[in-house]
C-alpha cells in the first residue's frame, strides 16, 4: 500500500508526520504491508482530486513501478475524489475512513459491534455507490420493476443500501433498549459506575483486568477492543463499583463511527467517573487526551469526573516527561497495568501515625494489615512523591534501609 498525506501550510508539519505514522500502523492493523508514502504541502484540499494532479501524477507512476495495489489517503475523500483518483491511479483508492472501517469489521465479535460497524459502512458507501455501478447499463421495465422504463442498477443498490440500513438502525435502537434495561438493573443496586476511556492502545483493556482480575482481550495493536466490557471491582473500602472498558479513540475518527457506535458510547456517557488512560511514554500524549477530550464532547460527556492514568510508566525513564505530565494534570497517577508498577508495598511503625495519615492523603491504599509490630501498607503511589516515603518502602523480600533502623530501634 502506498500512503497519502496533505499537509496544510496553516498547519504544523509534525502533525503531518504524526498522523501519517498512525497511518502506517492502521494499515499494518487491517493486514497491509507499506511500501512507500508521499505528502504535498498546499493551501487546501483540491477539490477534483485532494492533492494535486502533477503530485498525483507523480505518485501514480511510483506506485505502478512498484505494483502498488492500493493508494490510502489520510484524510476522508469525497466520492468524485474517490473516482477521480482511482482513474488517475489505477488501483484501489481508499481514504483513512474506510480502513478504519475495515479494521472495525475484523475486530467486531458481538451482533451489536457487528450491527454498529454494518451500519457505519454502508453509510460510508451509499454516497459512492456510482463508482462501482455507473458502466452499467439501464435494466428493462417490468412487472415488479420500479423505475418507469427500467431501474438502473445504481437506483436498486442505492435502494438496497437504504432499506438495509434501515433495518441495522431498528436493530440497534432494541440494542439499545436492552442495554438501558441492563443499566437499569445495575442501577438499582447503590453501585457507582466508571467507564475506562482513552486513546486507542493506551492499555485500558489491560488495566481492566488488573483492577477486576478478568481476562479480556489485551493487544498491542491498534482497536483491540470494540466491544464494550463490564465487570465488578471492589474497592479497599469494600464498596463495588461498575468498571467498562470502551473502544479506543483516535484523532480523525469518522463522525460516523462515532454516530455508529452512539450505543456503547452511552456507557460512557452515562458513567459517575472516568478514568483517561494515556501512553505516558508515547511523544504526542497531551495531543492524543485532546483528542479523546473532543470525542467525549461529542458524546456528551465532557466535565465529568475524571482521573488521568498515565499508563506504561515501565516503559519511560523516572522523571522526564511522566514527571511533566503529572504536573499538568493535578491529581493525575503514573501506573502500569501490565507489570504493576505503581504500586509500592510500605512497613510502617504503629507510632508514625502521622506518616499513616500522610499515605492516605497522597496515596491510594488498596490493602492494610495492622497485625505486628510495623502497620502494612500496599498503596498506589505517584512517583513524585516516593522519596517522601523511602524509608518505609519495602522491597520484594527486603525491607529498606530506613525501615529496618527504625525496625532495630523500635
Amino acid at each position: 500500500m502506498f500512503l497519502i498525506g496533505l499537509e496544510l501550510k496553516s498547519g504544523a508539519s509534525w502533525q503531518v508526520r504524526e498522523s501519517m505514522e498512525e497511518l502506517a500502523e492502521l494499515t499494518t492493523t487491517a493486514g497491509g504491508e507499506v511500501v512507500g508514502t508521499g505528502t504535498q504541502k498546499l493551501e487546501s484540499p483540491v477539490a477534483g482530486t485532494f492533492i494535486g494532479t502533477g503530485k498525483a501524477a507523480e505518485f501514480a507512476d511510483y506506485c505502478r513501478s512498484q505494483n502498488v495495489d492500493t493508494v490510502v489517503f489520510d484524510d476522508e475523500l469525497s466520492p468524485a475524489q474517490s473516482r477521480n483518483l482511482e482513474t488517475a491511479f489505477g488501483c484501489k483508492v481508499l481514504d483513512r475512513t474506510a480502513l478504519i472501517l475495515d479494521i472495525f469489521a475484523q475486530r467486531a465479535r458481538t451482533r451489536e459491534g457487528k450491527l454498529q460497524v454494518e451500519l457505519a459502512q454502508l453509510k460510508h458507501l451509499l454516497p459512492r455507490l456510482t463508482r462501482f455501478w455507473g458502466h452499467l447499463s439501464r435494466q428493462s421495465g417490468g412487472i415488479g420493476m420500479r423505475g418507469g422504463e427500467g431501474e438502473s442498477q445504481l437506483e436498486t443498490d442505492r435502494r438496497r443500501v437504504q432499506e438495509r440500513i434501515e433495518r441495522i438502525i431498528s436493530d440497534l435502537q432494541d440494542v439499545r433498549r436492552h442495554r438501558a434495561t441492563q443499566r437499569d438493573g445495575r442501577q438499582r443496586q447503590p453501585w457507582p459506575s466508571a467507564s475506562i476511556v482513552g486513546y486507542t492502545n493506551a492499555g485500558k483493556s489491560t488495566l481492566l483486568n488488573a483492577l477486576t482480575g478478568s481476562h479480556t482481550l489485551e493487544e498491542d495493536k491498534l482497536f483491540a477492543t470494540l466491544d464494550p466490557t463490564t465487570r465488578r471491582l471492589r474497592l479497599p473500602t469494600n464498596q463495588n463499583v461498575y468498571l467498562t472498558d470502551t473502544v479506543g479513540f483516535i484523532r480523525k475518527l469518522p463522525h460516523g463511527l462515532v454516530e455508529a457506535f452512539k450505543a456503547t458510547l452511552e456507557e460512557v456517557a452515562q458513567a459517575d467517573l472516568l478514568l483517561h488512560v494515556a501512553d505516558a511514554g508515547h511523544p504526542q500524549a497531551v495531543e492524543q487526551i485532546a483528542a479523546v477530550n473532543a470525542v467525549l464532547a461529542e458524546i456528551g460527556a465532557a466535565g465529568k469526573p475524571t482521573i488521568m492514568v498515565f499508563n506504561k510508566i515501565d516503559r519511560v525513564e523516572e522523571g522526564g516527561q511522566l514527571a511533566k505530565l503529572l504536573e499538568q494534570y493535578p491529581g493525575s497517577v503514573g501506573i502500569s497495568a501490565k507489570t504493576g508498577e505503581g504500586l509500592v508495598e510500605l512497613a510502617v511503625p504503629h507510632g508514625d501515625s502521622a506518616v499513616i495519615a500522610r499515605l492516605h492523603e497522597v496515596g491510594q491504599v488498596l490493602e492494610r494489615d495492622y497485625n505486628g509490630k510495623n502497620a502494612r501498607f500496599k498503596a498506589r503511589l505517584s512517583p513524585h512523591f516516593r522519596p517522601e516515603f523511602a524509608a518505609y518502602i519495602v522491597r520484594p523480600g527486603k525491607v529498606s534501609a530506613g525501615a529496618r533502623a527504625r525496625k532495630a530501634a523500635g
